[in-house]
C-alpha cells in the first residue's frame, strides 16, 4: 500500500530501497522559494543504523508489512535461541546476532517484542527492565560507604552490572537493558 508523504507520522514502518524502515522524526518544510518537502530520520529495522532522507512532498513510498508478535523465551540449542509463541506454541529459533546485545539478559520465560517483515522474523526487542538475581558478587567492605562507589556483580544471566556496594549476592536487583546500569534492588 503506498502512503503519501502528507501521511507520515512517528513509528510509521515502510520500505525504501527493498528495506524495512521505521520513521523516528519527520518535519514538513514549506520554504518561501521552490516546492515543499519532508525532512526525516528513518531506522534500519534490520541493522539499526539511522538515515537521513528527504521526500518532496507527495511522494509516495510503500508502506512496510510488519506484525509485533509477543514471545517468550525458552531455551539455547548451541548458537540458536529459541521462542515460543505464547498463542499458538509455534517455536522459531534466532542466531545470536539477529537478538543483539539483548542476548546477555535473556533469561527463561522472558516476554520480548518479534518484529516479522514478510513473514519472517527480523528484529527482537528486550524489555526495556528486567529483574536478575546476582550470582557472583564481591561482598562490600565494613565502613567502605562512599557515595557514588560501585562494584561489578555477575547476573544469573551472565551480564555483569556496577552495583552499589551495599548489594550482596543472592539478591534481586533491576537493570536497565538499554543502558546495562542498575536501577535498584527488588525484595
Amino acid at each position: 500500500m503506498a502512503i503519501d508523504t502528507s501521511q507520515f507520522k512517528n513509528g510509521l514502518k515502510i520500505v525504501l530501497d527493498g528495506e524495512p524502515f521505521s520513521i523516528t522524526y519527520f518535519q514538513h518544510v514549506k520554504p518561501g522559494k521552490g516546492g515543499a518537502f519532508v525532512r526525516t530520520k528513518v531506522k534500519n529495522l534490520k541493522s539499526g543504523r539511522v538515515l537521513d532522507r528527504t521526500f518532496r512532498s507527495g511522494e509516495k513510498v510503500d508502506e512496510a508489512d510488519t506484525l509485533d508478535r509477543r514471545m517468550q523465551y525458552l531455551y539455547q540449542d548451541g548458537d540458536q535461541l529459541v521462542f515460543m509463541d505464547s498463542k499458538d506454541y509455534e517455536q522459531i529459533p534466532f542466531s545470536r546476532e539477529q537478538v543483539g546485545e539483548g542476548v546477555k539478559y535473556l533469561k527463561e520465560n522472558l516476554e520480548v517484542d518479534v518484529l516479522f517483515w514478510n513473514g519472517n522474523p527480523i528484529n527482537i526487542e528486550i524489555p526495556s527492565f528486567i529483574e536478575a538475581e546476582i550470582t557472583q558478587c564481591e561482598p562490600g567492605l565494613k565502613g567502605d560507604t562512599a557515595s557514588g562507589s560501585t562494584k561489578p556483580a555477575t547476573l544469573e544471566t551472565g551480564a555483569v552490572v556496577q552495583v552499589p556496594l551495599f548489594i550482596k549476592e543472592g539478591e534481586t536487583i533491576r537493570v536497565d537493558t538499554r543502558t546495562g546500569a542498575y536501577v535498584e534492588r527488588v525484595n
